[in-house]
């Protein structure tokens, strides 16, 4: 049995999810995959070929643009609600949110982590487990898109759910705790976590429809020696067990897809691939660029009718003369524009990336620039951090309720209410604030009690009125605590 095996997504997406690993992580990483990315000259040895690298730059605006993404969606914190830390569900809420992955991650933060992966491959997947031995609370686990590399999708009463999922994992190997062991040394062997969606063999029926009852499976496998005759180890299950909560099985996969768009299964198109490949296109001409400075900028020096037998330097100190009539000697230099046209390549290349990727690496205009024309301007950039946040806040809404399920008494865990538990992430990336005219409009409309106090204080936080770090209660304090003065006060001050 290939536990190994992959989907055909998987497979056609892994060399743009390691490309995009590559480019993120900087100029090492490029130089390092060398002829990858650049392809070596006719002719060139690897002496040559290692310089021609070397004397290369990668300008990454990859990391930074999504460095950029990620710092405008959490420039607010995100929305969460759960429930009150009274009930023994909301205390398990507030343990969750405040280390999520039982690795001292708090759930902001791990929604960071979520959000940077989604900008940067355009997938990643969140297992909610239970913690059953020590601390008896659920905890999420986050597996990159590399990580994820099987899964199979079927209709399950009447919806399309995951049945299965293959996890790659790097664990600690049992036998380095020994006690011949070396205490310091750290061993790591690799394992599949397979999560499968079997029937559970119970048939009932509702509403005239016939339902089958599903649980969920887990089983780890792990290679085993090689057998005599076996050109290499073969997989194994080394563990298989049915996890349960209040004592039946899971209905569902406790498994989160999170993308850029939706947060099904299936491969989403990386947000930064237009932008990656437009990057390496500019190191690649840079590249030449650079191998052009090294052979035209130096004016190379020549002679005709010298004698060969004598070693010549070049500098203030040092003159030529020879004895042979008609000897001349010179200096070549490069004239034409071989390298302006590379100029122009590397400019072009910079505007591309400015338009797919971010405001910061836009040229800054030197005249002033209303805030509407600015909006515009900007208008794509924010409708792709928009659909990434509303579908990030979807599928973190989901794990929420994975954790809040497991602590309380709904049959299945998307039949936990909004009203219980939700996280949405910031959606207004707007450096503008509310003008003068839009906060008197805002006042009129909680005046007319068209609108809460909260709403009311949520608006003029967004629109920077109200510090970000501030909440709707501690306003209210302030408010109470500092009141305007009144009309005869303010006639006996003056």
């Amino acid at each position: 049995m290939n536990v190994n095996s992959t989907h055909p997504e998987f497979e056609a997406s892994l060399a743009s999810w390691l490309q995009a690993r590559d480019v993120l992580a900087g100029e090492p990483a490029v130089k390092a995959a060398a002829a990858r990315y650049l392809p070596r000259l006719d002719s060139q040895t690897d002496a040559e070929f290692a310089a021609y690298v070397e004397r290369a730059s990668f300008f990454n605006a990859t990391a930074r643009t999504a460095d950029g993404y990620l710092g405008l969606i959490f420039r607010r914190s995100p929305f969460l609600k759960i429930p009150s830390g009274q009930s023994g569900v909301g205390q398990a809420m507030s343990d969750f949110t405040h280390d999520a992955d039982m690795l001292g991650t708090s759930l902001e933060n791990y929604a960071k982590n979520v959000v940077n992966e989604v900008i940067s491959l355009g997938r990643v997947g969140t297992l909610i487990d239970w913690e059953g031995d020590i601390e008896h609370r659920a905890f999420a686990t986050l597996y990159p898109a590399e990580s994820i590399l099987n899964w199979r999708v079927e209709r399950v009463n009447g919806r399309n759910v995951p049945t299965l999922i293959v996890l790659q994992e790097q664990v600690e190997d049992p036998s380095s705790f020994g006690p011949d062991e070396d205490f310091f040394a750290s061993k790591k062997i690799e394992q599949f976590r397979v999560l499968k969606l079997v029937s559970g063999g119970e048939v009932s029926r509702q509403r005239s429809a016939i339902r089958r009852e599903y649980q969920c499976q887990v089983e780890i496998w792990r290679r085993v020696e090689k057998k005599s005759g076996q050109k290499e180890p073969e997989w194994q299950v080394v563990e298989t067990r049915t996890p349960l909560r209040r004592g039946k099985p899971l209905p569902l996969l406790p498994f989160v897809f999170h993308g850029p768009r939706h947060s099904l299964p299936a491969v989403d198109k990386m947000p930064l691939s237009d932008i990656i490949a437009v990057n390496l296109d500019h190191y690649r001409l840079n590249a030449d660029y650079k191998h052009g400075i090294h052979y035209t900028a130096l004016p190379t020096a020549w002679l005709s009718g010298f004698e060969d037998d004598e070693d010549r330097r070049i500098g203030s100190q040092t003159a030529w003369s020879t004895q042979t009539p008609g000897a001349t000697a010179g200096f070549l230099e490069f004239k034409g524009q071989g390298l302006g046209t590379f100029e122009k390549a590397l400019d072009r290349d910079e505007r591309q990336m400015s338009v797919l990727g971010s405001r910061l690496l836009a040229e800054q205009k030197r005249v002033g620039e209303t805030a509407d024309a600015l909006e515009i301007r900007q208008s794509g950039e924010n409708s792709i951090l928009g659909n990434i946040a509303t579908s990030v806040s979807g599928s973190l809404t989901q794990v929420l309720r994975w954790a809040y399920w497991w602590n309380s008494t709904e049959e299945i865990p998307d039949a936990v209410p909004e009203s219980e538990v939700i996280l949405t992430l910031n959606t207004d990336y707007s450096t503008k604030g509310l003008a003068s005219d839009e906060v008197i409009a805002v006042l009129k409309a909680w005046e007319a009690r068209a609108i809460s106090t909260d709403t009311l204080h949520e608006l003029f936080r967004r629109g920077g009125v109200v510090p970000d770090g501030r909440s709707n209660q501690e306003e209210k304090a302030l408010i109470a605590q500092s009141q305007p003065p009144m009309p005869e006060a303010m006639t006996k001050a003056k």
